[in-house]
């Protein structure tokens, strides 16, 4: 086990990297259209939980 820990340092450039957003991911977030019809979709879906707890 100390000989793992030796060899992996943690947020090492090697062992930590995060996923980079693309251009689509990027566009769609920053889109205000689709930002509204996510909005209406998840309002809806909210309602419909309100409306089953009643």
């Amino acid at each position: 086990m100390k000989k793992i820990e030796q060899t992996i340092k943690p947020y090492d450039d090697k062992t930590f990297n995060t996923m980079l957003a693309g251009s689509y991911v990027q566009y769609m977030r920053s889109c205000l259209i689709w930002q509204f019809v996510r909005l209406i979709v998840i309002n809806i879906k909210m309602l419909k939980v309100v409306v089953k707890s009643h």
